[in-house]
């Protein structure tokens, strides 16, 4: 524990920035699968959200949040290197918005 203006806060270093490999690991620890095991759920579960909103469907984890895709408008823009006025193409982002329990988590 840090105290840091009157607030105590948990530091972990191994949980500032989690790649692949270590989220794998981490599901292994909580589920008691293998880490293959764990990988293939993970890849299966990426697989599967993919082909979802590809085809424009929405994922909803009730609880943990779900993903949409929503479509950006062609804009223009600037380039920050000379300030050139510059033309963004139309494009379909995901988004991500988190549920009730996923945020009460964070508080």
């Amino acid at each position: 524990m840090h105290k840091t203006d009157n607030f105590l806060i948990k530091i972990n270093p191994k949980f500032t920035d989690m790649n692949k490999a270590e989220l794998i690991d981490e599901m292994a620890t909580k589920s008691g699968l293998t880490k293959a095991d764990s990988k293939k759920a993970l890849d299966a579960f990426v697989e599967v959200t993919s082909k979802a909103l590809k085809s424009n469907e929405r994922i909803a984890l009730v609880g943990f949040g779900s993903f949409s895709i929503s479509d950006r408008k062609a804009r223009i823009g600037r380039n920050p290197q000379t300030g050139k006025e510059i033309q963004i193409k139309a494009k379909k982002v995901v988004k991500f918005k988190a549920g009730s329990d996923l945020t009460g988590q964070l508080q």
